[in-house]
């Protein structure tokens, strides 16, 4: 099964002039980078990856994500926040790595690498080596919300080419959840910024545009992040050449 991108509903995109607009969080246009985390609540490894991401997902350096897979919920614990997006993704970044599996907890970086998410080392040793590619975030991305509209800019390139789609992933505010059964029977875990939705709101083809998106999705407290992303001609996710995130305010 090929990747795809999700839309759980129609998405309407009209490029406009940018006006002013109330922002609900003001973002960085460039993050240090762009942290996916693969996680499971029914996962025994999962925990110390969880309890790491949240230090990412503070962080207003990075743009970090947590998809719920839900290939474990066999294991007895039928993971609350799981979605077969998330797991569809993660196979998708299999694909194009080469991989011949996926695992939990696993962390995508930038959509160009992967590492063992509870890692701490391995995921800055990570962001050093792309960032010293020059693979980190090579285009300016902000996102703010005016009124009933997500306004998004995009920059250009640096030569004014190149095609990317831009993918709208929706997240849950910090949410504590009591695990019953399976692997990690007993614990208190607060998952952040678990993936509620993923939508592709249109693409960019390597000049700065404006796009206007409704925000009705974003969950309060939760938010969404922007990123501009490169996909394979079997549609499978690529490099993120952009990225941004906007919160709720608590």
């Amino acid at each position: 099964m090929k990747y795809r991108f999700f839309l759980s509903q129609a998405v309407a995109l009209m490029l406009l002039p940018v006006f002013a607009g109330t922002a609900l969080a003001d973002d960085t246009s460039r993050p240090d980078g762009v942290i996916e985390l693969f996680t499971s609540q029914g996962c025994s490894s999962c925990p110390p990856a969880d309890a790491l991401f949240q230090e990412f997902a503070k962080n207003p350096d990075f743009v970090a994500l947590a998809y719920h897979v839900d290939y474990w919920d066999y294991l007895g614990w039928r993971d609350k926040m799981s979605k077969p997006e998330s797991t569809e993704r993660q196979y998708g970044y299999m694909r194009s790595f080469g991989s011949r599996s996926v695992y939990t907890p696993q962390v995508v970086i930038n959509g160009r690498i992967h590492v063992n998410g509870a890692k701490r080392a391995d995921i800055m040793d990570g962001l050093a080596e792309l960032d010293e590619a020059g693979q980190g975030m090579s285009v300016s991305v902000s996102v703010e919300r005016s009124g009933d509209s997500l306004m998004i800019q995009a920059g250009p390139s640096q030569d004014g080419s190149g095609k990317a789609h831009l993918v709208l992933v929706y997240f849950d505010p910090p949410t504590p959840v009591g695990i019953g059964t399976g692997e990690n029977k007993g614990r208190t875990v607060t998952y952040w910024n678990a993936v509620s939705d993923i939508q592709t709101g249109g693409m960019w083809h390597g000049e700065a545009a404006t796009y206007e998106l409704p925000a009705s999705k974003i969950a309060r407290n939760g938010g969404c992040a922007v990123l501009l992303q490169s996909v394979s001609k079997e549609g499978e996710p690529g490099p993120v050449l952009g990225a941004a995130v906007l919160r709720y305010s608590d």
